[in-house]
C-alpha cells in the first residue's frame, strides 16, 4: 500500500514559482520578501498543506512552540485537566501534546513506576518546550527544560506543582454523611503510592475522629481509584453481616463502582447505602441516581498548570505551587440514615 508523501518546501517553492530559499523566508519570518510573494507562498502553503516538521524547527530555532501534557493512560479526571490546558493554550502562540505514557500492566490495575522519566526522554530536545506532568510516580526529574506536576505522587516539591485541597475535600465528604446520621462509613482509599489519596483517607479520619466516631477498620479497604478494583473491595465490605450504611469513595470512578455492586447485591441507593465520591467528574452527574461528590475543580487545574508552565518558560517570577479549593455538590446518592 503506497501512503501519501509529506509536502516538503520544495513542493510549495514549485507550485509558487519561488525558490526554496524563499520559502523559507516566509515560513520563518524573515525578512526580504516582497508583500505578493509572501501572500502567495502563503496561499500555496494552504492550499498543500504544508507544516514545518517539529524536529527541523527545533534545531533552526532551538524552539518548537508546542507543550506537552503527560498523562499515564486517559481515563476522566486526566481528560478534564486536558479540556483545561486546550483552552488555555488558545491565543499563547503554543500548540498542545497530549501524550499517554504509562506502560500500564497488562491487568489495568496500575503504572509503571517512572514512566514519566521515559516519556520526557522520548519527547523532549526536538518535540516540545516544556511539560505538564499528571499525576507522576517521581518528581525528581533531568529533563533540560521546565516541567510543572498536577497532583503528585509525594506533594509539593521543588518541582512546580498543581493541585487540590484533598484533605480539605474529604472532610467536607464525612461531615456530610455524619450530618445525615451515618455512623457506620466506609472508605475506599486510593492508591498507595499518591499522595491525594493518603490526604483523603486523612480527611476522612480527621472527621470521624472529630465527631467522635471511631472508625472500624474492616470498613476501610483499598479502591485503588480503578473501577475493577474498587468492585472487589466494594464487594469485600457490603457483604458483611454489618455493612456500612455509607460509602465515601476516594474518586468518581471507584464510587460509580460501588453502586453498581451494590446494586448486584440487591440493595438499592441511597435507601439501603449511601455513596459519595471524589473529583466531579461528567460521568458522576450521568449516573443512576446522580453521586453526590466532592468537586475539584479539574478543568481549571490543567489551566492553572498551563499557564504556570508558560511563565515559567518566560520567565516570570510567580507561586510556583498552587493549590484550589474542593467544594461538596449534593446529587442523589446519599440520604439520611433512618
Amino acid at each position: 500500500m503506497a501512503f501519501p508523501q509529506r509536502v516538503k518546501m520544495s513542493d510549495v517553492a514549485r507550485a509558487a514559482g519561488v525558490s526554496v530559499a524563499t520559502v523559507s523566508k516566509v515560513v520563518n519570518g524573515r525578512y526580504g520578501v516582497a508583500q505578493a510573494t509572501v501572500e502567495r507562498v502563503q496561499q500555496v502553503i494552504h492550499e498543500l498543506g504544508y507544516e514545518a516538521s517539529l524536529g527541523a524547527q527545533s534545531l533552526r530555532s532551538h524552539r518548537t512552540n508546542v507543550l506537552g501534557i503527560l498523562v499515564a493512560e486517559f481515563e476522566p479526571f486526566s481528560t478534564e485537566l486536558l479540556k483545561g490546558a486546550s483552552r488555555e493554550v488558545a491565543g499563547t502562540g503554543y500548540q498542545l501534546l497530549a501524550y499517554s505514557g504509562g506502560d500500564g500492566g497488562g491487568d489495568g490495575e496500575g503504572v509503571a513506576v517512572g514512566w514519566e522519566r521515559r516519556s520526557l526522554a522520548r519527547l523532549s530536545g526536538t518535540l516540545i518546550d516544556g511539560a505538564v506532568i499528571v499525576t507522576p510516580t517521581v518528581v525528581e526529574t533531568k529533563h533540560g527544560f521546565h516541567v510543572v506536576a498536577v497532583d503528585p505522587h509525594t506533594g509539593p516539591s521543588g518541582l512546580p506543582t498543581v493541585d487540590s485541597d484533598n484533605f480539605a475535600g474529604a472532610v467536607l465528604a464525612t461531615n456530610h454523611l455524619l450530618e445525615l446520621g451515618h455512623r457506620r462509613i466506609g472508605h475506599l482509599s486510593g492508591r498507595a503510592d499518591l499522595e491525594s489519596a493518603r490526604l483523603r483517607e486523612a480527611g476522612f479520619r480527621k472527621a470521624m475522629a472529630d465527631a467522635g466516631v471511631p472508625v472500624d477498620e474492616r470498613l476501610v479497604g483499598v479502591g485503588g481509584f480503578k473501577t475493577e478494583s474498587a468492585a472487589g473491595t466494594a464487594a469485600e465490605l457490603l457483604a458483611l453481616p454489618d455493612r456500612p450504611t455509607a460509602i465515601f469513595a476516594g474518586n468518581d470512578l471507584s464510587a460509580i463502582s460501588t453502586m453498581d455492586v451494590a446494586r448486584s447485591m440487591g440493595l438499592t441507593v441511597p435507601d439501603d447505602l449511601s455513596v459519595i465520591g471524589f473529583d466531579n467528574v461528567p460521568e458522576s452527574a450521568l449516573v443512576n441516581p446522580p453521586l453526590t461528590t466532592i468537586s475539584q475543580p479539574l478543568q481549571r487545574m490543567g489551566a492553572e498548570a498551563l499557564r504556570l508552565l508558560i511563565d515559567l518558560i518566560a520567565g516570570v517570577e510567580r507561586d510556583t505551587h498552587i493549590q484550589l479549593p474542593t467544594e461538596l455538590v449534593i446529587r442523589a446518592s446519599c440520604r439520611p440514615w433512618r
